[in-house]
């Protein structure tokens, strides 16, 4: 396989993953995406009571589900633009930085549980940011069709009803209702995110990783053992949890604000004043409603599509590598026998 090869075919791999790891994530956490619309709705509407009206409701179990493919199509979508263009951002800035390939700056699974390219802390944070920011923009019809479709607030039956809904009373500019306040949580959340994400991947690591010095090697060198894959997969998950948990509890009040613009544009027409009404009528404890279970399902959600994303990378890079190795040991045997 030539280089162009691999880098296509490993860039192709990175949207698949992002996809793979964003729809299971999306399926699985439906629930608590649909509670924390509901709870930010309005901040009279408690988590315990929208649980009891939905589960004394009809069809409990679907209601709970409701807005699972507006959701799927925008997680796994959205994480799959995310993903790539990160690798993409990811590898251009490490070439840049160090000098060398993309492939030369990867790890090899020795003694660290990532995949990926390992970055400064200002690059990690940028490049997370503009990745994010690119990604909402790209999934902004589909996160405003999600949230409405989740809120108790309207009825559609359907996202081509939402659709026409939406272009009939507030034209295109309704399918980007709340961006602002959109980047301006997720940019940070996804640049904090990627930040504490590699940290703590790099401390946890290096805890677990056992070096040594063999009684017979008298140069005394240490031996760097390689992170099984279960472990590596845990570090990742956990890491994965605690960088959601930072991550979210800072970013929650643009959250709060970026559900009211999107579901009740008419009262709250931008950014600026939604905070300020939300405030003076609610008190600031309004901007923080959802903020318990939106770091539950940020962390679980966050920490899973990452370890399975990483996951796949690994898989997939140890098959290019061992391709690789086939095809030149494939060409030393014919130049052999010549």
């Amino acid at each position: 396989m030539s280089d162009g090869g691999q880098k296509r075919s490993s860039g192709s791999f990175h949207f698949l993953a992002g996809l793979s790891s964003g729809i299971l994530s999306a399926v699985l956490l439906q629930p608590a995406d649909l509670l924390k619309t509901r709870v930010q709705q309005s901040h009279s509407t408690t988590l315990l009571a929208t649980i009891k009206h939905i589960a004394n409701g009809p069809n409990p179990v679907r209601q709970f589900w409701r807005g699972t493919l507006p959701s799927t199509l925008r997680t796994g979508c959205g994480s799959a633009i995310y993903f790539s263009g990160l690798n993409a951002l990811r590898q251009n800035v490490a070439t840049r930085m160090l000098q060398a390939q993309p492939q030369g700056v990867r790890s090899t699974g020795e003694g660290h549980s990532s995949s990926l390219p390992k970055l400064s802390n200002t690059a990690n944070l940028a490049t997370g940011a503009l990745a994010r920011t690119l990604a909402g923009l790209t999934m902004m019809p589909i996160t405003v069709l999600k949230v409405r479709y989740e809120s108790s607030l309207y009825a559609y039956t359907s996202l081509v009803s939402a659709s026409k809904d939406i272009l009939r009373s507030e034209g295109l500019r309704g399918f980007f209702a709340g961006f602002g306040a959109t980047a301006v949580r997720d940019a940070p959340y996804a640049g904090l995110y990627v930040l504490f994400y590699e940290q703590s991947k790099r401390r946890l690591s290096a805890l677990a990783t056992t070096t040594t010095v063999s009684a017979s090697d008298h140069a005394g060198l240490e031996q760097e053992q390689t992170l099984s894959r279960g472990t590596a997969a845990a570090i990742n998950f956990t890491s994965g949890i605690l960088a959601a948990g930072l991550g979210t509890s800072l970013t929650n009040p643009f959250d709060a604000i970026k559900t009211r613009l999107q579901l009740l544009p008419g009262r709250y027409p931008n950014m600026a004043i939604a905070a300020q009404r939300m405030v003076r009528e609610e008190g600031v404890k309004c901007l923080f409603d959802g903020l318990g279970i939106r770091i539950a399902r940020k962390a679980v959600s966050s920490a899973l599509a990452w370890t399975v994303y990483e996951e796949l990378i690994r898989r997939a890079e140890v098959r290019f590598v061992e391709g690789d190795a086939d095809a030149g040991g494939g060409a030393k045997a014919v130049e052999d026998k010549v």
